[in-house]
């Protein structure tokens, strides 16, 4: 029983010391991209930022990934925005 216990946790232990570096290998390395911009109006500001995140994002060559998050100041005459979203390689 003890011998049958022992060669199980050897395969298992083994099995994990052959798969770790394969999976850090293949873990991904990710960043918040994000992008802004200062505009006249609030929609050409949300454009221009979501623009200038997509373009940082495909800058590095990394794949966006989850949902873009968007804040806005609107204080006169100028609205701010800046677009982040989650981006891995």
């Amino acid at each position: 029983m003890f011998l049958k216990l022992f060669s199980m946790a050897t395969v298992v232990a083994a099995t994990l010391l052959a798969t770790g570096p394969t999976q850090a290998a293949t873990r991904k390395s990710c960043v918040m991209a994000g992008g802004e911009a200062t505009m006249m109006t609030r929609g050409m500001a949300e454009f221009m930022a979501n623009a200038a995140l997509k373009n940082s994002i495909k800058g590095k060559d990394m794949t966006a990934t989850g949902p873009i998050s968007l804040k806005c100041n609107d204080p006169a005459p100028l609205t701010y925005c800046i677009a982040r979203q989650r981006a891995c390689k």
